[in-house]
């Protein structure tokens, strides 16, 4: 039938080579594809089925919450800052990697922290199920989640320093909005010997990721104990022998003229704009002021922490 017999005396080869505008396909085949994946991120493998299984558990319940109710999941995005967050040592329990993704320096990067860390699930998923995560975010194909900080309560911090045959040493934040604040208020509590950090449920920032960083790892060791009402969290402390001192520009007293400092005691740090709530600050056994010969107005939560802690330590040494 026309059409269908090969033309006279043409040869037919089925052996296959190299083909015109073949661009050099030959020549990646034979490229090194680089290490072999870990076995969480091998499409197929049972490894890889059962982290998403328990990734998608863990997503799931974290919807199942509202944004930032308490105890809930945090998710951090974007190569530079999930590779930050590992490198820090932010807990994680899952890193969700885009499938087909440029697997680039950072990415790599990102994978191995996982993989050293042990317990973070390595997940691939397609790129809407991130962009559904993350809310439309940049995340460039890499989402890390940070399980819920376990917080202590505030009378936990004074029975642990009671068991360790010492006088608490306790920092409470009234109004810090800034995680960078609280995670250096944390460091400040671990370098010179303190007991936890107090925080308020409401209107106040909790133990995110930023927190997390700047604390420098001191955050894995340093109990931070969230109150429901900061005021009743202070009188508890007062009935349990605490000295509670408040810092305030407008202090009765130096910080230097505190006799307080090498006893049980609280020192309660305001916002850097609004200093002490009205009821915290009348709360408070005393209120004291950092002198500052410098002529600065104030200084924010974290420096002015520190510097009353290692007063405090001073002393107490």
């Amino acid at each position: 039938m026309a059409g269908n017999s090969q033309p006279p005396n043409r040869r037919v080869s089925k052996k296959k080579g190299a083909q015109v505008g073949s661009g050099g396909q030959r020549r990646r085949g034979l490229e090194g594809k680089g290490p072999t994946p870990p076995a969480e991120m091998r499409k197929g493998h049972a490894k890889q089925r059962a982290a998403q299984a328990k990734a998608r558990r863990a997503h799931g319940r974290q919807q199942q919450r509202k944004g930032g109710a308490k105890g809930s999941s945090e998710l951090v995005v974007g190569r530079n800052s999930v590779v930050e967050a590992l490198r820090e040592g932010v807990p994680a329990n899952a890193l969700y990697v885009q499938q087909f993704i440029d697997n680039d320096d950072r990415v790599r990067e990102a994978v191995r922290f996982a993989g050293e860390r042990g317990g973070v699930h390595l997940v691939e998923a397609p790129r809407p199920e991130l962009d559904r995560m993350t809310n439309g975010l940049n995340h460039q194909g890499v989402v890390l989640q940070i399980p819920p900080y376990e917080y202590a309560h505030p009378d936990d911090l004074v029975a642990a320093a009671f068991d360790e045959g010492e006088d608490p040493l306790i920092v409470a934040l009234d109004g810090v909005t800034d995680p960078r604040n609280l995670g250096a208020v944390v460091r400040s509590v671990a370098a010179f010997g303190g007991h936890g950090v107090v925080v308020p449920e409401r209107r106040a920032t909790g133990m995110t990721a930023g927190a997390w960083k700047t604390s420098a790892g001191a955050a894995a060791r340093t109990p931070v104990a969230r109150a429901t009402n900061l005021t009743r969290a202070l009188e508890a402390y007062q009935k349990a022998g605490l000295t509670v001192v408040g810092l305030a520009a407008d202090g009765d007293v130096e910080l230097q003229d505190v006799a307080a400092l090498d006893g049980p005691l609280v020192v309660v740090v305001g916002s850097e704009g609004k200093g002490l709530s009205r009821l915290v600050g009348e709360t408070c056994d005393l209120r004291a002021r950092i002198p500052m010969p410098g002529g600065a107005e104030s200084l924010n939560a974290g420096v002015a922490a520190g510097v009353v802690l290692y007063e405090a330590s001073r002393r107490r040494a």
